[in-house]
């Protein structure tokens, strides 16, 4: 059987030592459509901090659908990967929420606030499907339920198919489900070094800087030497990992210094303009 291309934009981007660009919008179809035919690697559906809506999720995924892209490149990959970011902090596990947006179609799961190894393999276990312990990559073992139905059809595999594509990565290279943990706070720091070296199948670290700017005592002053020391722990500690970090707020003004930083997924709120996209592939070389 030939093997099938890759699906995930993201990690096509990362694979290739790219730096990968994500939009980060509310779900709503108007966004979904928009972005849709953007040249963002991913969009990011914001649904910690707006209403959880399973209905709506399921409009704008297939809303991001273009048949016009699908023929002319040939290929089922999403032009813009849908990723989203799910509401419940690290310590409340709810892995439901995660096994709903996957059930859906979307490619990848971002966990806020997790802070500790356990909170960790939660995230992980929580987007892969069950395995016994003798096979391989048994581990993080997955938890999640078995309903591949509408998650086949979007991204137009048989269910046999979808089970082979369906696991994280880089844990499994063949996997196109990706893992985002989000580090806010300074236990996660302090644990950021135990978290990459003990739970495989993370696909990345996105600091959020404001979470962890209000800890510090600095809320959003994300210039102030302490935010910017703590952010730049993380960098080092996932560079020496060698797991990719993200940066949450980019714009066209703090583009060029978060490349230098060694930022690898940047993620960016537009509302009138792509200027941060358009400056970010010029730096970035694509």
């Amino acid at each position: 059987m030939a093997e099938l291309p890759r699906l995930n934009g993201v990690i096509r981007a990362l694979e290739r030592g790219q730096t990968a660009m994500a939009a980060f919008t509310i779900a709503e179809i108007d966004s979904a459509l928009a972005f849709s035919t953007s040249n963002y690697d991913a969009i990011v559906f914001e649904m910690e901090h707006n209403p959880w809506d399973a209905r709506i999720l399921r409009d704008c995924l297939q809303y991001m659908l273009n048949r016009r892209q699908i023929a002319e490149s040939a290929s089922i990959a999403p032009g813009v990967t849908p990723l989203v970011r799910i509401p419940p902090n690290g310590n409340e596990k709810n892995q439901w929420l995660a096994k709903q947006a996957l059930d859906l179609g979307a490619y990848g799961i971002v966990w806020p606030h997790i802070s500790t190894v356990e909170q960790a393999y939660n995230a992980v276990a929580a987007c892969r499907y069950p395995r016994l312990k003798t096979a391989a990559l048994s581990e993080p073992a997955g938890m999640r339920g078995d309903a591949p139905l509408a998650a086949a059809r979007y991204w137009g595999l048989t269910q046999q198919e979808y089970y082979r594509k369906a696991d994280v990565w880089p844990l499994n290279p063949q996997g196109e489900i990706l893992v985002v943990l989000m580090v806010e706070d300074t236990q996660g720091i302090a644990n950021l070094g135990d978290i990459l070296k003990s739970v495989p199948g993370i696909g990345l670290i996105l600091i959020g800087e404001g979470d962890l700017s209000q800890e510090l005592g600095f809320p959003r002053q994300y210039e102030h030497p302490s935010v910017v020391e703590a952010m730049a722990q993380i960098v080092a500690r996932c560079k020496e990992c060698g797991v990719p970090v993200g940066h949450p707020h980019v714009d066209s003004n703090n583009v060029e210094r978060i490349l230098k930083e060694g930022y690898r997924f940047l993620m960016a709120a537009p509302t009138r303009s792509y200027a941060a996209l358009d400056k970010c592939r010029q730096l970035a070389g694509r």
